[in-house]
């Protein structure tokens, strides 16, 4: 049967326009989306709240980043989740940079982290009394944990950077008072990997020979941001659970770090922790 010329011209026009084009696969349209996703988005800096963060056996960290109205599922490789200058936990506002990337298996995209900070002061100081209700319920800060300090201690252990002032202040307060035998062990006091450092000294002064039979955790001042390694978990559990009594002496008289409710007595500066120590000979 011959058609109708109109209609011969409306069937060829439909076929033109693309009825008949090749198919994509569903791995070629997933992988031309990853190429554009990754493009346009290969660096961004996003702000949200922790949620549902989990650290795999591999070390890897996965989480959710969320605010009121959406969420992205975010990563964390390993090697830069160990340079993190803080632990993450749920609730946190944070501050992350990387890029996004999709995965084609499941048709979802996230975000992979290179860098994040907590989002400014405010944010640190809701995190840090978040986690000092959360460690004083644990009975972590109770008086009754709190040890007598030894009278006269043969052996001082001090845990804090091996420059600057707050260590000459310490030994030259010492020397004038009682000269007494002191261990230091050099922490970096701020920074990437700083809390782990501090707290692994903590626990390693109760195995070595000769065991200091008191032991002071001592850095100077700073803002809340320099001082945080001090309010992170990991190091006020070592305190609280050290065996040898602890003096805190970090920042200056009106600085508080979550160590100083942990510790057996807190010093207002690392000069007093060491006038606390010892008496006058």
């Amino acid at each position: 049967m011959e058609l109708p010329d109109d209609t011969r011209a409306g069937l060829l026009a439909n076929v033109a326009h693309g009825d008949n084009s090749p198919a994509l696969s569903v791995s070629e349209l997933s992988g031309a989306l990853k190429r554009t996703v990754e493009s346009a988005f290969g660096h961004v800096r996003v702000r949200g709240e922790i949620s549902g963060f989990k650290r795999h056996g591999s070390g890897h960290c996965y989480f959710t980043l969320k605010d009121e109205n959406a969420c992205i599922d975010a990563v964390i490789w390993r090697g830069n989740a160990a340079a993190l200058a803080f632990l993450p936990e749920d609730g946190a506002e944070v501050i992350a940079t990387g890029k996004l990337t999709t995965y084609p298996g499941r048709s979802k995209y996230q975000i992979v982290i290179d860098r994040m900070e907590i989002a400014g002061e405010g944010a640190l100081l809701a995190l840090l009394e978040k986690r000092r209700k959360a460690l004083s319920a644990e009975g972590l800060f109770d008086a009754t944990r709190k040890r007598r300090l030894p009278f006269l201690p043969q052996v001082i252990g001090v845990v804090t950077s091996p420059t600057g002032a707050v260590i000459r202040d310490i030994l030259h307060r010492l020397a004038d008072r009682c000269p007494t035998r002191v261990i230091l062990w050099p922490v970096p006091v701020q920074g990437e990997g700083a809390a782990a450092k501090i707290a692994a000294a903590i626990r390693a002064f109760a195995a070595i020979e000769p065991r200091p039979d008191l032991l002071i955790v001592a850095r100077g001042g700073g803002s809340i941001e320099d001082l945080w390694a001090f309010n992170e978990e990991e190091v006020v559990r070592a305190a609280a659970e050290s065996p040898i009594p602890l003096i805190s002496a970090v920042g200056h008289e009106t600085d508080t770090t979550l160590i100083d409710h942990a510790a057996d007595r807190r010093a207002p500066t690392p000069t007093a922790a060491a006038e606390i120590a010892v008496p006058v000979r």
